[in-house]
């Protein structure tokens, strides 16, 4: 089986990896998969798609073989389709794996290249910036302090680990508290060597 060529976005809520990999997805050599995008994409009247319908219903999570299963379904359909090209493109994911036991499932789907860790030292600048995003979108629920702060508990508690899965020398910090061109520039300076590194550079032609 061939791995995907990976580069894993990781961070709090709020750190910015939809922004950044959005971002990274108009770079040509770089294909963006968010979970959400794979969420929102499931055919509702396919089997899978009612078995997520089920949990989702109750309010529970997505148990993680389920959501493993829809990735590497919904990655498959993007290769027939020659939207993600395996042989040119690194793969950018962000949102999966969420925890270590979906990381323990992905090893057989991807060759992990870089973990792009997102870091912001002040927690309490995050939490405004994360009330602030959430009153301009008209998410009042997010809005929630509360809210806020059990997310990063979250985090802490399940995704965080998920670092502990691979090597150190592969996972690169980039602050994640200045403006999302601030950001942007060194998040290409880690991911511009890997892809020099693995691909020919689409640019270069």
């Amino acid at each position: 089986m061939q791995k995907f060529k990976t580069i894993l976005l990781f961070g709090t809520p709020g750190a910015g990896k939809g922004t950044q990999g959005k971002i990274l997805g108009k770079v040509p050599g770089f294909f963006h998969l968010a979970c959400g995008d794979v969420f929102r994409s499931l055919d509702m009247g396919s089997d899978l798609g009612k078995q997520f319908i089920a949990y989702s219903s109750r309010g529970e999570l997505v148990p993680d073989e389920l959501t493993i299963e829809m990735w590497r379904q919904n990655m498959h359909a993007q290769t027939v389709l020659s939207i993600y090209k395996p042989n040119v493109d690194i793969l950018v994911l962000d949102g999966i794996p969420r925890n270590v036991n979906q990381a323990k499932h992905l090893e057989q789907h991807l060759e992990v290249l870089e973990v792009l860790h997102l870091v912001c030292p002040d927690k309490e600048a995050m939490v405004q910036r994360m009330r602030r995003r959430a009153l301009k979108e008209n998410r009042i629920d997010d809005a929630d302090e509360k809210v806020i702060r059990k997310r990063f508990d979250v985090y802490d508690q399940e995704t965080k680990p998920v670092l502990n899965c691979y090597p150190k020398e592969i996972i690169r910090e980039v602050n994640a508290m200045g403006s999302p061109s601030e950001v942007l520039q060194h998040v290409l300076e880690v991911v511009v060597p890997v892809q020099n590194k693995h691909f020919r550079n689409p640019l270069s032609s």
